[in-house]
C-alpha cells in the first residue's frame, strides 16, 4: 500500500511539474530554455553563450541587482560578442582593480523598465527613425531598425544586432546582441 502511495504521490509531482513547466513559453538561448518565472541571473546562468557575460557580471559584484525586482531590459552580448573586442579586454576588465569600468560597461547594456521589440520598434517609429534608450549607467544606445531587425549604436559609433528578442524575465526581459556596446 505504501508503495502504491508513494507511486501517485511521485505521479502527481510530476504531473504538477509538467504542467507548471508547459504553461511558461520559454525560449532557447545558449541551448538552455529561459523561463519567464526566473529572474535575469537565474536564467543567464545556464546559457552557454553567455558565460562570458555572467562571469562579468559576477566580477562587478551585479548579481544581486540583476536578481532584484527591477523591472530591467538587458541587452546581453554573447561569448562570441565579447571575442570581438580586442584580445585581452575581458581578462583585464575582470580584474578587481577595473571593477568600476567593468560595471559601467555592464551597466551601459541595461535599461530601466521592461521593453520589449515591439514597443523598441514602435519607440523607433516614434522617433522617425530612431529611439534613444537611457542606460542604468547613465550613458545613452540607439536604437534603430534595419530591415526587421533592430540594431544598437553605442556612443562609439558601435553596432550591435539584437539576435534573440523578448526572452522574458520574472524582472524583465532580455534581448539577445551579436556584440559589446561600449560607452565613451
Amino acid at each position: 500500500m505504501k508503495t502504491i502511495q508513494k507511486l501517485t504521490a511521485v505521479a502527481v509531482a510530476a504531473f504538477f511539474f509538467t504542467s507548471v513547466s508547459a504553461q511558461e513559453k520559454t525560449v532557447q538561448v545558449g541551448g538552455a530554455p529561459m523561463y519567464p518565472s526566473k529572474n535575469i541571473v537565474e536564467n543567464a546562468v545556464n546559457s552557454k553563450d553567455h558565460t562570458t557575460l555572467v562571469a562579468a557580471v559576477k566580477a562587478a559584484d551585479l548579481v544581486e541587482t540583476l536578481a532584484s525586482a527591477g523591472p530591467f531590459t538587458v541587452f546581453a552580448p554573447t561569448n562570441a560578442a565579447f571575442d570581438k573586442l580586442p584580445k585581452g579586454t575581458v581578462e583585464t576588465l575582470v580584474k578587481p582593480e577595473n571593477k568600476a569600468t567593468l560595471t559601467t560597461i555592464l551597466t551601459y547594456h541595461v535599461v530601466a523598465g521592461k521593453i520589449d521589440s515591439k514597443q523598441l520598434a514602435e519607440m523607433i517609429k516614434a522617433g522617425k527613425g530612431k529611439a534613444s534608450l537611457k542606460t542604468v549607467s547613465g550613458g545613452t544606445l540607439i536604437a534603430t531598425m534595419k530591415g526587421d531587425k533592430i540594431m544598437l549604436t553605442d556612443e562609439n559609433g558601435g553596432m550591435a544586432t539584437i539576435t534573440i528578442a523578448n526572452v522574458y524575465q520574472s524582472n524583465g526581459v532580455i534581448h539577445v546582441t551579436d556584440a559589446v556596446s561600449l560607452p565613451k
